[in-house]
């Protein structure tokens, strides 16, 4: 297999889209090996229809579109980046607050701690950001 694998599509920021970055990352995963009924597909599901979330809501009309992209890096880390174009970086909410929402960021933390990965953030030369989760890679890959 190859040392590194890469996928990515660029969808419009609407709210269809985000199950069709999930369908993509479904695909993708399957296409590289992970089973789609893998507790480690449901976390990268679900990490991706939060970011994916977070891309069409809070961007505010600013950010047309936002893309996905996937790295599979010598079969031993999964790396899920979403880029938008509004220049404001996700936001952490203080434990207290009570909303109906706004909770993403919280889980997406969450689950990539629990997977022993990690999280950050890069600007874009174009003035907004990509987040990147980074995962270690445990499925089988097929040889």
């Amino acid at each position: 297999m190859a040392d590194l694998q890469e996928a990515s599509v660029t969808l419009p920021s609407d709210p269809a889209s985000v199950s069709a970055a999930r369908k993509f990352v479904t695909d993708i995963l399957s296409e590289w090996g992970l089973p789609v009924d893998d507790e480690a597909g449901d976390t990268v599901r679900l990490i991706v229809s939060e970011l994916t979330t977070n891309a069409v809501q809070h961007t505010f009309g600013q950010s047309p579109t936002f893309t996905v992209d996937l790295r599979l890096e010598r079969d031993e880390e999964l790396v899920i980046g979403v880029t938008d174009s509004h220049p404001r970086w996700p936001q952490r909410l203080p434990a207290a607050v009570r909303q109906d929402n706004g909770r993403g960021m919280i889980i997406i933390r969450s689950l990539t701690a629990e997977c022993g990965g990690r999280l950050s953030v890069t600007p874009t030369a174009e003035g907004g950001k990509t987040v990147w989760i980074s995962l270690p890679w445990t499925a089988p890959v097929p040889g």
